[in-house]
């Protein structure tokens, strides 16, 4: 131990030789360790209610009421899920849903990219305007146009038509899809779309050959938020669907609900098939996802 002299006479900062600082490596590592242990957690927090519902769906009434709910099956019930594809129509409620699904999220997402191209690359009076009102539409609650909307499709015959669905959907997400877009937008460069105009392009031939092309990562981005929205949403297709035929499946789940009696494990076979698909298009396009969002964060 050393220890110095100030000019004064005090004694000075006491200097230890063989003590070396802490090695920055080993700090770094301890916290990358410590990071990957609380995202490991919150990973388990967010993938069991998935096992559960899985091992749900494999019970019988009997031990989905006398047994413990984080129990395994004590006899795998396979056949909850034969019986709500054939007996519970769940084949048509899955046909159902891919079909309104798809149309819904391709004419919202090819409606706010003709809508973005015109406010970003076209110069027109009350184009703001225009941004204006589709963004006061985030601010509408869906439950509010509930009777407005039945008394429109009543009178134009579309109550019981899953074109009121579709419908339905396109324009409530169109709001939120312009929005993803518009940031992507703005930071495309333009000279791509100056060089074609010299060249005599058409306004038709810059969007669909040049602009369209180019913002395909944020437009998958989109389709899956508009994907997992319309698959899931219940309010609007048990307000203006009533035939069997035209149900998806998250009303469809009613079916085994009955006055007396609920088949849970039926139910809960019924709700692991509605999710698979969302789930499997989420781990296949996560990347696209996070590739979209970052793309359309940066201007400039």
């Amino acid at each position: 131990m050393m220890e110095t002299v100030k000019a004064d006479g005090t004694p000075g900062i006491r200097v230890l030789p063989n003590q070396k600082p802490v090695s920055k490596s080993i700090l770094n590592r301890a916290a990358y360790i410590t990071m990957y242990i609380l995202l490991i957690i919150v990973a388990v927090f967010q993938i069991f209610p998935i096992i559960w519902l899985f091992l749900f769906s494999l019970k019988n009434n009997q031990e989905v009421f006398n047994t413990s709910p984080f129990s395994l099956p004590q006899s795998p019930k396979w056949e909850n899920y034969a019986k709500v594809w054939t007996e519970g129509n769940i084949s048509l409620y899955f046909i159902n849903s891919v079909t309104y699904t798809i149309a819904a999220v391709l004419l919202t997402v090819i409606l706010a990219s003709m809508v973005t191209f015109a406010i970003t690359r076209m110069q027109w009076r009350g184009s703001r305007l225009v941004l204006g009102l589709f963004m006061v539409g985030l601010m509408i609650p869906v439950h509010s146009t509930l009777i407005p909307l039945f008394s429109t499709f009543t009178k134009i015959n579309l109550i019981d038509n899953p074109l009121s669905i579709i419908l339905t959907y396109t324009a409530f997400n169109l709001p939120i899809t312009i929005m993803i877009l518009l940031g992507f937008y703005e930071a495309l460069p333009r000279e791509v779309e100056e060089a074609a105009v010299m060249d005599g392009a058409s306004i038709h031939h810059i969007f669909f050959k040049i602009t369209l092309p180019m913002t395909m990562p944020v437009m998958a981005t989109a389709a899956i938020i508009n994907m997992i929205y319309n698959w899931n949403e219940f309010v609007f297709v048990n307000t203006f669907i009533s035939s069997d035929n035209f149900k998806t499946l998250t009303v469809g789940i009613q079916n085994f609900i009955g006055q007396y009696t609920t088949d849970w494990g039926a139910i809960g076979a019924t709700l692991v098939i509605s999710i698979l698909p969302i789930l499997i298009a989420f781990l296949i396009l996560s990347n696209r996802i996070v590739e979209g969002i970052a793309s359309g964060s940066v201007k400039g």
